[in-house]
């Protein structure tokens, strides 16, 4: 009587807490996500006055072979996440349209740094879904140059801003080896705004990999008082791996 007492108390206080993560959930636990995004460029970008609309879609981009190294390292303890996504590209439009009434055309080029430190919450751990949210800033350097044709003059400067942002993703298991995953962040600061929201869908081919396809877009709108512009759309496909250490 005495057991079967102890077993059913055990039993009421377990059914009263909430279910704690399983050991293999818990401790440290780190994604390496390496990645390619296809990105065509759209706006308007201005050097010392001289302004030109941009417009290079994903193909001109690869023609010119503007890919940069572009990764996330999120390593998680428990619920808490401290999430990193480094990105650097070049972006080139040898047809852009300049502002300017002596020029007919105008090269636009463009290189860019943007590095986003974050730290984020768990907010829920399911099986089948999971909830992130995040806070954190998004440091962007960047190196732009204009060529005017026909008269050849070449006008170039350097921007560095950061803004803060917040946002999160929502990862579901929609098959028992396929993950969907929307997510997206927005903020501010020494641009007008600053904001990018992604979709992707993963096929687990093992228990550590898994491939990512999806789409993701980005915008940012970069007006000091000083002559620099950079009011730009980055969108298109993009592809990569995660690799869990755990």
């Amino acid at each position: 009587m005495f057991t079967l007492g102890v077993a059913a108390q055990n039993a009421s206080n377990s059914s009263a807490k909430p279910e704690s993560p399983g050991p293999s959930d818990q401790g440290w636990h780190v994604d390496v996500i390496p990645y390619l995004w296809f990105a065509g460029v759209h706006g308007t970008a201005g050097v010392q006055g001289h302004d030109a609309s941009v417009h290079a879609d994903a193909s001109d981009v690869l023609s010119n072979f503007n890919i940069g190294f572009m990764g996330v390292v999120e390593p998680r303890y428990n619920r808490v996440l401290f999430p990193t996504d480094f990105m650097w590209i070049k972006l080139t439009d040898n047809r852009a349209l300049p502002s300017d009434v002596d020029a007919t055309s105008a090269k636009a080029e463009f290189k860019q740094t943007i590095f986003t430190p974050s730290i984020g919450y768990r907010l829920v751990d399911a099986k089948k879904i999971k909830v992130d949210w995040k806070m954190g800033i998004r440091y962007w350097h960047l190196d732009s140059s204009l060529s005017l044709q026909p008269s050849g003059q070449k006008v170039s400067g350097s921007a560095d801003w950061v803004d803060g942002v917040s946002g999160g993703k929502i990862e579901t298991l929609v098959a028992r080896k396929v993950i969907v995953t929307i997510g997206g962040d927005a903020g501010g600061g020494t641009s007008r705004s600053d904001y990018q929201v992604y979709g992707l869908v993963g096929f687990r081919v093992a228990r550590k990999w898994t491939l990512n396809a999806g789409y993701r877009y980005m915008s940012v709108n970069y007006r000091p008082e000083s002559t620099f512009v950079y009011d730009m759309t980055l969108s298109g496909l993009i592809l990569g791996a995660t690799w869990n250490t755990k």
